[in-house]
């Protein structure tokens, strides 16, 4: 993790450069763009692990940066923004962030968010998938394979486009098919954290993960709520 490269798409100089050196300082090895159109192309120069993206940018909402971002891109994304409306948490998970935080920030939880995404596994686009130990790394449940191996889900065979945060949710499901698992749990699991506002993640990307999977066709699994509790995977 030290060392990782953060690339942070701001377009305030004084949060940028605030962003810059408390990344820095932290160890990472931090680029920074003003603009969508120089964050997408740092994106392509640097490849960074993660992006630290501003909602509000001049020439583009921080979640068509997002979007675009993601056809060519696994970092991690952690949005940024000064507005208070839910409804920009909802869309920009919606595109593909895997967590947000509101301005303003505290800097020492900024760079714990950080490193709890960075703890996850990323796969390198285009390599080959690491060999797996665990024979077990590859769930069946109804029609639906987990591949935790190559961090692929398929549905019928056919292979379903999850964002990193939505396999890593769906992996833990699949772990214990038909168990509950408390979205403090989930929480845990995933974003390794156990601040309980993050709870609206899970219930956002959770959301994301239904709809692709029901798009996809998936009928001989289910992912089902357990009122007040959290959620279950059953065949």
């Amino acid at each position: 993790m030290h060392g990782a490269r953060v690339l942070v798409v701001e377009d305030s100089p004084d949060v940028r450069e605030l962003l810059d050196a408390v990344l820095a300082g932290a160890g990472f090895d931090v680029c920074a763009a003003a603009t969508g159109t120089d964050g997408l192309r740092a994106v392509r120069e640097h490849d960074p692990d993660l992006v630290v993206l501003d909602l509000g940018l001049p020439d583009m909402d921080g979640t068509e940066l997002c979007r675009r971002l993601r056809t060519g891109s696994d970092a991690y994304v952690l949005m940024l923004t000064g507005r208070s409306d839910e409804v920009d948490m909802l869309v920009g998970l919606a595109v593909g962030a895997d967590d947000y935080m509101a301005k303003p920030f505290s800097p020492r939880e900024l760079v714990a968010r950080v490193r709890a995404l960075l703890r996850r596994p990323r796969r390198i686009a285009g390599a080959p998938a690491a060999a797996v130990e665990d024979e077990n790394a590859a769930q069946h449940v109804g029609d639906l394979l987990v591949d935790r191996g190559s961090r692929e889900v398929r549905v019928r065979g056919e292979a379903v486009a999850l964002t990193r945060t939505e396999f890593d949710l769906l992996a833990v499901l699949a772990q214990r098919p038909g168990r509950v698992w408390e979205r403090q749990t989930l929480l845990r699991e995933v974003w390794h954290s156990d601040w309980e506002p993050n709870l609206r993640l899970v219930e956002v990307h959770m959301s994301n993960l239904r709809r692709k999977l029901a798009a996809a066709g998936m009928t001989g699994a289910e992912i089902r709520t357990v009122r007040g509790v959290g959620y279950r995977l059953v065949a």
